[in-house]
């Protein structure tokens, strides 16, 4: 993972109309190219509001293929930390994102464009203007309008199940119940290195995470890759999580093995000053 979550080509980037260019014949390239990436730019914008009406043709791998190819437009190379064993989900989109490496943004939303365009053949991102999207609120999940359940987690049966599964479900009497009649320890790992507590950031269970730091879940306990329940629930943009983890003594100073602050791997503004101001209020 880089050092900052938000690293490669940005939104505003991408639409921006503006440029000082050079002059004479440079100019005129320079305004010529700048033409066509607004219009490549608005015909994607146009295949990413129109997929919201195909979800249910894409197959998954489609929706994998646009997924990844939305993240590489909006975010740039991917620079997000491996979900966990029991991720498969996110395991799947992570390394759909991951594959494409380098490639630039106009050729994410090429492909993207093509791909929309093989699901309705019909479909012409010409005819619809920019002045008819203005004002409307686009429909997004993680990483844009491709479904963030993609996939339905595996069921597992009852009889199959442990602490990860009761937790990921956010089963608070079950996992209390067997804190209390210590038949795992609280802060017990799995294979990734991760608790119970990363499991209740990552999944946004507030309740459950209240539940663990009043049994004395350890706050700053890292993950494989270092990684606390604060990086996960800064990640996951959890703020009220966040501000429960600092409250319960919670290191926003700690690394991964990356070298990556909590506040470096999250796209929310808000929760990254909140960390700042925190190490600064902390330091007087």
């Amino acid at each position: 993972m880089a050092s900052s979550f938000l690293a490669g080509l940005g939104e505003g980037e991408l639409s921006s109309g503006e440029d000082s260019g050079g002059f004479g014949d440079s100019l005129k390239l320079c305004q010529e190219d700048e033409e066509e990436n607004k219009l490549l730019v608005e015909q994607f914008e146009q295949a990413a509001d129109h997929l919201q009406q195909l979800i249910q043709v894409a197959s998954k791998e489609q929706l994998l293929y646009l997924y990844a190819r939305y993240k590489q437009v909006k975010v740039g190379k991917c620079n997000t930390p491996k979900p966990g064993f029991f991720d498969f989900e996110g395991k799947q989109k992570w390394e759909a994102w991951k594959a494409l490496g380098d490639s630039s943004p106009q050729q994410a939303m090429q492909e993207y464009i093509a791909t929309v365009k093989k699901l309705d053949p019909n479909w012409n991102p010409q005819v619809r203007q920019i002045a008819e999207r203005k004002g409307e609120k686009q429909k997004t999940g993680f990483g844009g309008p491709v479904v963030s359940c993609l996939y339905q987690e595996e069921t597992i049966r009852e009889e199959d199940k442990n602490i990860f599964d009761y937790c990921r479900e956010n089963n608070i009497d079950h996992v209390t119940q067997t804190i209390l009649s210590k038949v795992v320890d609280v802060n017990v790992k799995d294979e990734e290195g991760r608790t119970l507590l990363h499991w209740a950031c990552d999944r946004g269970h507030k309740d459950l995470v209240w539940v663990l730091l009043q049994h004395k879940a350890d706050v700053n306990s890292q993950d494989s890759e270092g990684q606390t329940a604060l990086h996960y629930a800064s990640a996951c943009e959890f703020l009220d999580i966040v501000e429960m983890l600092l409250k319960y003594g919670a290191d926003p100073t700690l690394h991964d093995q990356d070298g990556c602050l909590a506040e470096e791997v999250t796209e929310s503004k808000e929760i990254s000053t909140r960390l700042q101001q925190y190490v600064t209020t902390r330091k007087t």
